[in-house]
């Protein structure tokens, strides 16, 4: 059975914790047709006169754009991205975390994956239909697998499995 598209969710910690104690992570998805994480795979492919070919694949440079993104007044996530934006603050004041969460047909956790991130704001501004605050994120390493309470929203490093 082909799993749809709302059966893997995106959410991105609104309170910047890098120390994940106090993480609040919200879900992308409202406003959003489509939302990719490019993988950007580093690969090299060499060809030698014997005819045969090496490919040396050494990673990923994964990112992904968040457009349209409206901002919200009582959203913690848009929030901090005005705050980014607005103060131009650039390096770890941008670092956050992300979990990348693969449900079941029936909406349970199957999977949960969480990566530190850098969150990027492109522009600020919009048309009649609000202000908008597109963002970038890239990923920044240190992917673990673990188990992801949809209730709570929390996040724990280790196995997965259904939480």
């Amino acid at each position: 059975m082909k799993a749809e598209r709302q059966y893997l969710a995106h959410f991105i910690d609104a309170a910047f914790d890098t120390t994940y104690a106090a993480s609040t992570y919200v879900r992308l998805g409202d406003d959003l047709e489509e939302f990719n994480e490019e993988l950007n795979p580093e690969v090299e492919t060499k060809k030698n006169i014997l005819g045969s070919q090496s490919v040396q694949h050494s990673g990923y440079e994964v990112s992904s754009e968040v457009s349209p993104y409206y901002y919200s007044y009582d959203d913690k996530l848009s929030e901090k991205i005005m705050d980014i934006a607005m103060n131009r603050k650039k390096g770890d004041a941008c670092k956050t975390s992300q979990v990348d969460v693969l449900l079941n047909a029936d909406g349970s956790v199957l999977k949960a994956w969480r990566e530190d991130v850098y969150v990027i704001p492109d522009s600020v501004g919009g048309d009649t239909t609000g202000v908008q605050t597109p963002f970038t994120v890239y990923n920044a390493g240190n992917r673990v697998e673990g188990k992801f309470d949809l209730s709570t929203k929390k996040f724990t490093a280790g196995s997965s499995s259904e939480a």
